[in-house]
């Protein structure tokens, strides 16, 4: 469940997403920044951007919400994305030209070495404020992300976070094995290409020693039963992500199969729901 995980137009000699780069997963993000904008959205008016305002979002895959931030700033302000996949670069680039987003770009770059994308980029000026939304648990520097994110703030800008902490709790009411089996066999391919899914256990720490001082914190907890459009987050994820799962190694077929069966089983059980990992939320600012 994350904004960074590849494109259709990606190529082999992209870096590897540990989600993948299929159309499969580009499809799922566009419909899992519909069930998130709200919160996305709140968090943004939170922060202070508004019209006229100079945005960065970092790690912005193929740019939901960075579509939707240009918009929020209107012609009179602007929106760059940085994003290590080519791909996804170039989709958001696209994008931007036919919805005529004339105030977005796309960069290409690790979102670990902003100073150096953003200068590649020709972007010298700084942001009003930075947006990021499950990059952080992903990278294996997250620190470089968040120096990197208050090195480019102007003073009194905002950085804006979403992402994971105790990603363990999501569950399947009534629980069943294949769910709690499949949640630590993502939590260890995450670790294994040096993520951390209880990220934001370590983010507010961070900000401090880079000189950004925490506004604001809270944490976002859905749930939804059958039939509810929050259902098909968790749902389509395991379905795209758990094949994915038996090909890296790090869960068997016969897990995987149960798990769809898990969920088919659900789907018609009265009474059974879905939760879905926290979210947690923080906004800091650059003295």
């Amino acid at each position: 469940m994350s904004d960074q995980a590849g494109s259709a137009g990606a190529t082999r000699h992209e870096p590897e997403y540990v989600l993948g780069t299929g159309r499969d997963e580009l499809e799922r993000l566009g419909h899992q920044h519909r069930l998130w904008s709200d919160a996305a959205h709140e968090a943004w008016l939170r922060a202070g951007i508004g019209a006229g305002a100079r945005v960065l979002d970092a790690g912005c895959g193929p740019g939901y919400a960075a579509f939707d931030l240009a918009q929020l700033v209107t012609g009179s302000g602007s929106v760059v994305g940085v994003d290590e996949s080519a791909g996804f670069v170039g989709y958001l680039n696209e994008q931007a030209s036919r919805r005529g987003l004339g105030n977005l770009r796309g960069i290409a770059g690790d979102a670990q070495r902003l100073g150096a994308a953003l200068a590649q980029g020709g972007q010298a000026e700084p942001f009003d404020a930075v947006w990021t939304r499950w990059v952080l648990c992903f990278v294996p520097d997250p620190e470089a992300v968040v120096a990197g994110m208050g090195a480019c703030l102007r003073a009194g800008g905002r950085l804006v976070v979403h992402d994971y902490f105790n990603y363990r709790s999501m569950a399947m009411a009534p629980r069943t094995r294949s769910w709690e089996r499949v949640v630590e066999a993502t939590m260890a391919s995450w670790r294994s290409r040096g993520g951390d899914p209880d990220v934001m256990g370590r983010v507010p720490a961070l900000c401090h020693k880079h000189g950004l001082r925490v506004r604001h914190m809270r944490v976002i907890q859905r749930m939804a039963r059958w039939g509810e459009p929050m259902w098909h987050w968790p749902d389509q994820w395991w379905r795209t992500f758990a094949p994915k799962l038996v090909a890296m190694g790090f869960l068997a077929q016969a897990e995987c199969d149960e798990l769809i069966g898990d969920l088919d089983e659900a789907r018609r059980t009265p009474g059974s729901f879905l939760v879905p990992p926290p979210v947690y939320e923080m906004i800091a600012e650059k003295p």
